[in-house]
């Protein structure tokens, strides 16, 4: 395939005639050749590829060629209907390549014909919008094919009404639905069985792996390699789901489905209405032992609070009591006995739990909680994933792709390898094209305070200020919490009332992400303050964004439960926690937040890094080494020199 590749990337090639806007560019051949032979292999390739070098095509097209099965996994569905929709029909298009290709989603991505019934003769909306919803996605489930909620552009995405007409893992009724034929999930996983290419994401393959639920179980023995783009988000989100969760959601939802369940079928069980009244109650009363602001929680912290073991206590008899009910009236229906099945298997989760994660494994499980404005979720997280990962990826021969624009620390990739247990894969990484020495400027202010100083977020807004000035707004603010994310916002809002600049302020959360990027890039001249949801994956081209600040240097709080647990475990290992993972981990974020800055060859700009560590600390050199190759500076007046440039002025 290596001497077909040449010829598809060449000048004068397939891509070429049939891609608008393409050019050969070296790197991305190299990184498709290296791809190929993985493939070709069944072995393991772990690559860092810089912005720019085009690694979306440079494993498409070999994915294309292969003439194997093939399974690309996304970091988010944004990206996941991006390759679908556009990338992949546009490359199978130049190429003439016959193959059929699957999308493949999460099960709550698709219409369920019971539960929009069922939610339709009830008619408990929670709202009079969700109510119109439903009459929209009635009409809908009447056209589509799919079934997929994205393609329902009269129903916001975030919609609470998603919530009663899709299935859940708990919910699903499987062979005993009446609906079974007609149903949405099991359609797209016939399609992806039958498919050459399956684009999943993340979250799903995970799911899957580990629940054998969601479609790719099946897919999985058939498929000849596993491409991972945006790999550098897989360790966390293996951990999600190589461990165990229940929440209190969970709980009031099977409540609620039983008690419709019972009017169906079960009127004259005079019990089990008493029995969901007191499950729901317990599942409100624990949630209430813990604040009302969305947080982490250590065990001991769980523990210290009043009323909390008492409160898991109190679920634990509501789902044995109702569990006991439902077991002699689950013949009666369907609905019935799925809530039975539901029952059983949240108190097994619950339990677990209680007694120290999988199968009360203590030592290799840390149990914290989670609370969200009205649930709390008790997770149960694995501190080591490598063993579990390895496991995974034994058996059938296949060829396994990571890939990513953030892997590597500097040019090491041993932090990744360690974490995902990656010991024999080979790795390479390739430099962006961009020529980041003319095109940016990596400036980092004097005179800072530390930043967990009273005042930072002032001093920082202080420094910010000439440049937003100076880039006309077209900046990014990036912050690594919430909280300085609200008090940069609200200080930047006097800072601009007080200079009468009329500079508009999007703030993360007051729409949803894709509304902002599209405002932002349409009014040209906005500061967009953003904490994680805008470190990675956002793509804005062009003058628009001419600025990128970053607050503090991203370590994750060690207070985390997760981190904290896995930091004590590497210590009493005798091992350096802070050089081994937490530093890694930051190099890593930072890199993709410098990445929303320079996204073409003629985008140019200022990344301003706020955080004085990146100086005064040994480990700040990993850092700004590991940065993609851009002039440096400390002076302010070069700085906004930079925006003098023709390029970068405003109109």
């Amino acid at each position: 395939m290596t001497a077909l590749l040449s010829d598809v990337f060449s000048a004068d090639g397939p891509l070429a005639s049939g891609v608008p806007g393409y050019r050969l560019r070296t790197q991305q051949l190299e990184l498709a050749e290296r791809i190929a032979a993985a493939m070709a292999d069944n072995s393991v390739l772990i690559a860092e590829a810089g912005t720019g070098t085009g690694k979306t095509y440079a494993y498409l097209v070999p994915a294309l060629l292969s003439g194997g099965k093939v399974i690309v996994s996304t970091g988010t569905k944004n990206l996941q209907d991006q390759l679908f929709s556009r990338d992949i029909p546009t490359i199978r298009k130049a190429l003439k390549a016959p193959v059929k290709v699957a999308l493949l989603k999460g099960r709550a991505n698709y219409l369920c014909h019971y539960h929009l019934e069922r939610a339709l003769a009830d008619g408990r909306f929670l709202s009079r919008d969700d109510a119109a919803y439903a009459r929209h996605i009635a009409r809908f489930a009447k056209q589509t094919r799919s079934g997929d909620k994205a393609d329902c552009a009269d129903v916001p995405e975030n919609a609470t009404v998603w919530g009663m007409v899709t299935s859940t893992r708990d919910n699903c009724l499987g062979q005993d639905c009446p609906q079974h034929k007609e149903c949405f999930v099991l359609a797209a996983r016939r399609e992806a069985l039958a498919a050459d290419l399956v684009v999943v994401n993340h979250h799903l393959f995970f799911a899957d792996v580990m629940l054998r639920d969601e479609g790719t179980a099946e897919l999985l023995p058939a498929c000849n390699t596993v491409i991972f783009d945006e790999a550098h988000q897989l360790p966390e989100i293996a951990s999600l789901f190589f461990g165990e969760s229940v929440s209190t959601a969970q709980f009031g939802e099977l409540a609620r489905d039983t008690q419709i369940a019972a009017l169906a079928s079960a009127r004259d069980c005079l019990d089990l209405p008493g029995l969901c009244a007191s499950l729901e109650k317990a599942a409100r009363d624990l949630r209430l032992t813990l604040p009302v602001e969305p947080a982490r929680f250590a065990l001991l912290q769980l523990e210290g609070r009043a009323g909390f073991e008492s409160g898991v206590a109190g679920v634990v008899d509501g789902l044995e009591a109702l569990a006991g009910l439902l077991e002699t009236q689950a013949q009666r229906s369907e609905g019935l006995d799925s809530c039975w099945r539901r029952a059983g298997e949240l108190l097994l989760r619950v339990r677990n739990w209680q007694n120290g994660g999988q199968n009360g494994a203590h030592a290799d499980f840390v149990r914290w909680g989670e609370t969200h404005s009205h649930s709390l979720q008790l997770n149960a997280t694995p501190l080591v994933i490598a063993e579990i990962m390895q496991k995974q990826m034994s058996g059938h021969p296949r060829a396994w792709i990571f890939t990513s624009a953030t892997l590597a620390v500097q040019d090491d990739f041993s932090h990744y390898c360690a974490e995902m247990g990656l010991a024999d894969a080979s790795s390479a990484r390739w430099e962006s094209p961009f020529d980041y020495a003319r095109q940016a400027l990596l400036y980092v202010p004097k005179g800072l305070p530390e930043p967990n100083s009273h005042g930072y977020s002032e001093a920082v807004v202080k420094a910010a200020f000439p440049l937003l000035e100076a880039s006309h707004g077209r900046a990014f603010f990036l912050c690594t919490s919430l909280r300085a994310m609200r008090r940069t916002h609200e200080l930047l809002g006097e800072q601009l009332e007080r200079a009468g600049l009329d500079l508009p302020l999007l703030l993360q959360g007051e729409r949803s992400k894709n509304e902002l990027l599209e405002r932002f890039r349409r009014l040209g001249n906005a500061i967009l303050i953003g904490s994680q949801s805008f470190w990675e994956g956002v793509d804005v081209r062009g003058e628009a964004l001419s600025l990128v600040v970053i607050d503090k240097l991203p370590f994750a709080p060690p207070d985390d439960p997760v981190l904290s647990a896995r930091i004590e475990r590497m210590k009493s290992a005798g091992r350096n926690a802070f050089m081994e993972y937490q530093l890694p981990r930051t190099v890593i974020n930072v890199k993709q937040g410098a990445g929303r800055l320079i996204r073409d060859e003629s985008d140019r700009g200022v990344l301003m890094i706020c955080d004085p560590r990146l100086i005064s600390k040994p480990y700040g050199k990993r850092i700004w080494r590991s940065l993609p190759p851009m002039k440096r500076s400390r002076d302010v007046e070069e700085a906004l020199a930079f925006f003098a440039s023709p390029a970068v002025a405003g109109s």
